[in-house]
């Protein structure tokens, strides 16, 4: 068995694992932003709320339902973005967005189990499913 298809099996493994097990999933009620999103392409939907306080996303949550790209990938990025300033979780989301198209993106930042979408990026019809949390998280922040 070849490096790729080790890696590929991992891949899909992690992907798995976050849409069987989600992290943060679940509502908050306190103040919170809540952006609400679908694909009507393959009927994803997802309901994003984020806590920010003084420039940083103190908590997020997410609720929905989907495929296991887009949710695994909901849950991915709910993860890499608490804590983070809102300047870096757009970053986050720009070097996504970049890795989801194919394109050049940095490196140097660890995307920990968000690499794991990548392959996605061979898939032209799933993209939307992967970009679609990242789409809100943006919507979010921008608003």
């Amino acid at each position: 068995m070849s490096f790729n298809n080790n890696l590929d099996t991992l891949y899909r493994q992690v992907i798995m694992d976050h849409y069987k097990n989600p992290r943060n999933r679940g509502s908050l009620d306190d103040g919170s932003v809540t952006i609400d999103l679908n694909n009507p392409t393959c009927g994803d939907r997802i309901r994003l709320q984020m806590k920010v306080e003084d420039n940083i996303v103190v908590e997020a949550k997410f609720q929905g339902e989907g495929c296991s790209i887009s949710m695994s990938s909901a849950s991915m990025m709910t993860q890499a973005i608490k804590g983070k300033k809102l300047e870096e979780a757009l970053k986050l989301s720009d070097i996504f967005s970049n890795m989801m198209q194919g394109k050049e993106y940095d490196d140097s930042i660890d995307l920990g189990d968000i690499e794991a979408l990548q392959g996605v990026a061979k898939f032209p019809a799933r993209i939307k499913c992967a970009t679609l949390a990242w789409k809100a998280m943006e919507k979010g922040i921008n608003e």
